[in-house]
């Protein structure tokens, strides 16, 4: 069978119009051959009666602390209900289609609740259904663990579900529809010049979406790396190819699909992160065992770090905004003097073609240095680099290095010749 794999988020399930274009979809990979499953998000967003948080918000006006164990199991009823409704529109437009729960797809969770791993997957049912010339309609973002309890997958779930599902049932393309055209090389919001990337490899895609890119589900993307599936994000009601996230290495499926290999630029994209806050921490004297107390404690809190920099004297770490009273509360109870520097934002750079080209470093700190906006700190990767600044810089932060890069310009001869007058190599 030649399976792909299709997932409809809340925006693709929210009332009647919009399930028409979903039907549209399945009918085009039905045409072209495919045997179709659908996996489906809540529909809606929060206000929207059937949206996940609106059911959430059911048991918290209730009583805020509610176990997780039981939002699991009221959280988990949004994306039932819109599989069964998705079902139901299929067969009033004439395409048999059968819906199912997460766990009745083959989906085993590892007990984590609101934020679990898939840690098997037995699609059998699925396959048969497909088998049986039926549209396989799948209730993203759940599981069930092996003694019958109900996991949610966390927010942007559904995009997992489908990934895993296109893995076990050895699908030829896993489709992400949503209200964007793609990944863009910039957060439209921010830059309206920014646009679609039409290939990218799973390493700038992760990088992407870790570093600000809300996009795609982070998990959803390592598994499709892990399985080599060729993954694609693209509008449901435009007619444009989106974004293919691959190996980079072309092959037939993706060549038919209208996807066509580009050369190798040296910036992919920029992401951002806003509400950020820099902590400054000085020792008088080099300490290990308060060092080490110091970065459990914080873990302790639940508090993610980032940006982070350690000197035997110094400690210097970014956290989110929303963390930084039990940031505060932590390091008082330790006893540890420190700085905040507030109303920051972090600004990346990422692209593969980055490896081993030196001065990408050069152009970006002489690009901003160039437009007046300060550098408070820096961490990078093999493709990417991150910049700490400050919050009102960042939108002219995103415009200088997006212009800088010419990441506007789709064809690359003629927007990265900045490489070719400093004699870079262009990969």
């Amino acid at each position: 069978m030649n399976i792909i794999v299709q997932k409809f988020g809340g925006t693709s399930t929210a009332n009647e119009r919009v399930r028409e274009a979903v039907v549209r979809r399945i009918r085009q990979a039905l045409a072209g051959g495919y045997k179709p499953v659908a996996v489906v998000s809540a529909m809606g967003r929060a206000g929207d009666p059937y949206a996940t948080d609106t059911i959430k918000k059911l048991a918290e006006n209730i009583f805020p602390q509610a176990p997780l164990r039981e939002l699991d199991l009221i959280m988990h009823c949004g994306e039932i209900i819109a599989a069964v409704v998705m079902a139901a529109t299929l067969h009033k437009a004439g395409i048999k289609a059968r819906a199912f729960t997460g766990y009745q797809a083959g989906l085993t969770t590892d007990g984590c609740y609101g934020q679990a791993r898939v840690v098997a997957c037995n699609p059998e049912r699925i396959r048969r259904c497909l088998q049986g010339g039926e549209v396989a309609v799948v209730a993203g973002f759940q599981g069930l663990t092996p003694d019958g309890e109900i996991n949610t997958l966390g927010r942007g779930g559904s995009d997992t579900t489908a990934v895993i599902l296109g893995a076990a049932l050895q699908a030829e393309l896993v489709e992400l529809y949503t209200d964007v055209n793609g990944i863009a090389t910039a957060d439209p919001h921010i830059l309206k010049e920014a646009r679609v990337i039409s290939q990218m490899t799973y390493s700038e895609a992760c990088q992407l979406v870790y570093e600000g890119s809300r996009v795609i589900h982070p998990p959803a993307v390592e598994l499709a790396m892990k399985y080599n599936l060729n993954l694609v994000v693209r509008s449901l009601t435009e007619e444009s190819s989106g974004t293919l996230i691959n190996s980079g290495i072309q092959d037939n499926d993706t060549a038919a699909a209208g996807f066509t290999h580009t050369p190798r630029r040296v910036v992919t994209g920029i992401a951002h992160a806003a509400d950020i806050v820099q902590l400054v921490i000085e020792f008088n004297q080099p300490d290990p065992d308060l060092e080490i107390k110091l970065f459990e404690s914080l873990a302790g809190a639940g508090i993610s770090i980032d940006l982070i920099s350690v000197f035997p004297n110094r400690k210097i770490f970014t956290i989110k905004e929303e963390a930084l009273p039990r940031a505060s509360a932590v390091l008082n109870e330790l006893g540890i003097d420190f700085s905040v520097e507030k109303d920051c934002a972090k600004v990346s750079v990422i692209g593969f073609g980055m490896r081993g080209i030196p001065g990408v470093m050069a152009r970006v700190v002489r690009a901003l240095n160039e437009k007046g906006i300060s550098i408070l700190q820096t961490a990078d990767s093999n493709i990417s680099i991150s910049l700490l600044i400050r919050r009102p810089d960042l939108a002219a932060a995103v415009r200088t290095l997006h212009d800088h890069f010419a990441l506007g310009i789709a064809d690359l001869t003629a927007g990265e010749t900045n490489y070719l007058h400093e004699k870079m190599i262009v990969k």
